[in-house]
């Protein structure tokens, strides 16, 4: 921790937006890694407290409110800062239900072009929250070309994706996949991550986001407006944490086992599966969603969160309706502490 007491007088002054060198080097190390292991060394990147703050302030840069109708889509299920962004920015949300019937996969197609063309950001979520789906390389490759072709920003929020099952099959993300594609100049793609899941720290409030340069270069204006820029003892503690890949790899060591151990007992009466990659079983329920939440809670006192929560009604569904949330962050023993109660909640009913 010497590095970050050596940096204690750096409040004594304001911090700048823009990337501090040895910050951007750190989170190269990290983007040449397990994350983005294609990308290229002179990737832009941009420090931000944490990537819900990022992901919510990037919406008001980009979204261009003067012109007719403008729209902002996102995957339904979702982290609820999307459209919460779009509202503000002064957008219309527009939802891409993933179902199980499709393998929670986003489904590109089901919007029509009409939608497309006032279509100015996308958000999506891989390895996804809730479901843990990870995109495809071919997905990637249609919503580059749906890009190319209407105009529209691609938000990638891969605060998950340092959180798999086999070290040497890290998930595919929006710059590794850009960068397989040919697409080196990462146009309108903008990825966003943090340190809050890969090294447990989300009240550091530490990410960045990395990508196309001239996007770079609008949102950073916005933020110099934005007052938003990363303490410098963060950034500190920040690059200490990049620098280390140690705890990363023990992380996903303990959530591997917890996954090994709880998703059999849960699945033995509701029906989920192991995740692509997170910390999260996405679990059917026998009942409403809402109900089983609120009567788990009551009777066993586990906290699940009700996966219509998450979602927005659309096409006459809701997508999570019917499905929990279960988040494996605990102990493990807590975990097949909680694993144990839903067997029991689960088999009075």
């Amino acid at each position: 921790m010497g590095g970050v007491s050596a940096n204690l007088d750096g409040p004594a002054a304001y911090p700048a937006s823009a990337r501090h060198l040895d910050f951007a080097g750190a989170v190269r190390r990290g983007l040449r890694g397990a994350m983005v292991c294609h990308c290229r060394i002179s990737l832009r990147r941009l420090p931000v407290n944490g990537s819900r703050e990022a992901l919510f302030s990037f919406a008001q840069a980009v979204v261009d409110r003067s012109r007719p109708n403008p729209l902002v889509v996102c995957p339904n299920p979702f982290y609820q800062i999307y459209e919460g962004a779009a509202l503000l920015a002064g957008a219309t949300p527009v939802y891409i239900n993933t179902l199980a019937a499709n393998d929670f996969e986003l489904d590109l197609a089901s919007i029509a072009d009409s939608t497309w063309a006032d279509t100015q950001l996308i958000y999506v979520c891989s390895p996804g929250n809730p479901t843990g789906k990870v995109m495809s390389l071919s997905t990637w490759q249609k919503l580059f070309e749906l890009s190319d072709r209407f105009g529209f920003v691609i938000a990638s929020d891969e605060c998950y994706s340092e959180i798999y099952f086999e070290e040497d099959q890290p998930p595919l993300g929006a710059l590794s996949a850009a960068a397989q594609l040919g697409r080196h100049d990462y146009k309108n793609l903008l990825m966003f991550s943090s340190l809050s899941k890969r090294s447990n720290v989300p009240g550091m409030r530490s990410g960045f986001v990395a990508g196309d340069a001239a996007l770079l270069e609008k949102f950073l204006l916005y933020r110099t407006y934005h007052g938003s820029a990363m303490n410098p003892v963060v950034q500190a503690a920040s690059i200490v944490a990049w620098n280390d890949e140690a705890h990363v790899i023990e992380n996903r060591r303990l959530y591997a086992e917890k996954f090994a151990a709880v998703t059999p007992l849960v699945s033995s009466h509701l029906p989920c599966k192991l995740p692509d990659a997170g910390f999260y079983l996405w679990a059917r329920t026998p009942m409403a969603d809402t109900d089983f939440a609120r009567d788990l809670y009551h009777q066993q006192n586990v906290v699940v969160l009700p996966g219509s929560y998450l979602a927005r009604e659309h096409d006459g569904i809701n997508p999570g309706a019917g499905f929990v949330r279960i988040a494996l962050v605990p102990s493990l023993e807590d975990c097949l502490d909680a694993a144990r109660r839903i067997q029991t909640f689960c088999s009075s009913l």
